[in-house]
This record gives C-alpha cells, structure tokens and sequence, in this order.
C-alpha cells in the first residue's frame, strides 16, 4: 500500500463519508467533498486500487433477518503449526454462521469467533457440528453478546500522516 502522506483532504474525506454509509452515489461524495464526479470517481479507483480501500458492505440489521444472537467463542488450539492454523482457517471461513475470525495472543485461546445464529439450540448445532469437529480444536469458551453497545464504526484517520 502507497504510504498516507499521499492522501489529501479530499481522500480523507471521501474515505470517511465511505465508512459512514458505503451507499453514497459518487454524486452525493462528490458534492459532500467539493469535486465534480469525474474526479470523485477517479479518487475513489485510485483508493481502491493503492489498498486504502478493502471493499464496501452494508451491515444488516440481525435481528430483522432471526439472528438474534451472538456468541464470541475463544478456541484453544493442540499445536501451533503454520498447517494446523491454515486447515482451521479455512474449515472456520466455510461456516455461514461465523461472521468474525481473528487471531489472538495475550489470553488462553488462539482465535477469537464471532457467530450469529437465531438461537441456543443454533448455536448448539454450529458448536457441536463444524467448530469442535475442526481438527486440532481442544478448547472452546463461549460468551453471548446480550447488547451491542458500538456495532460497525469507521476507523479513525486522525493517525494518517
């Protein structure tokens, strides 16, 4: 990735209107910014392009679709092996209900799931059916979200130079 001192005003802005509502016509950017759309449209390419932009989605509200609840489950591994981690990732990456995976040091666990399901007994199944069965899981501690508190926020860019 090209490094932040070749954002300027104008790319900070359109990334933070991004992360606000991905939604926004180029048109509707372009005048927030003060551009025409031509150059909008270039700028965000060029976002898109140089890495600053990963992709754009649009956050579901849960709870309208049955998901109605979280569970962040810490998974301890049998080995730490480049292989082990890479089959776990991938067995992890092919379950629907797992809508968070990361990696994590500093506590008894080695990854970090985030699952949505509509219920206990779904959460259940997913546990007992494509988690614990992944090879080298020989730990797994489950806590549920009972409010979202901050959801999906945009990263600050105050740290771009």
């Amino acid at each position: 990735m090209s490094e932040s001192s070749s954002l300027d005003r104008f790319d900070r802005e359109i990334l933070q209107l991004l992360q606000i509502d991905a939604g926004y016509s180029n048109q509707e950017i372009a005048e927030k910014v003060g551009l025409s759309a031509s150059p909008c449209s270039r700028r965000i390419k060029s976002l898109e392009e140089r890495g600053f932009i990963d992709r754009r989605i649009t956050l579901v509200n849960r709870k309208a679709i049955n998901l109605n609840l979280i569970a962040i489950i810490n998974i301890r591994m049998d080995r730490h092996t480049p292989d082990r981690f890479e089959r776990f990732e991938n067995a992890v990456a092919n379950i629907d209900e797992v809508i968070e995976c990361i990696l994590v040091t500093g506590q008894d666990a080695d990854y970090q799931l985030r699952i949505a399901v509509p219920d206990m007994e779904a959460y259940h199944t997913v546990l007992l059916n494509s988690i614990t069965t992944i090879e080298g899981v020989v730990g797994v501690h489950s806590s549920f979200v009972l409010r979202d508190i901050i959801k999906a926020k945009p990263l600050p860019l105050n740290y771009l130079r």
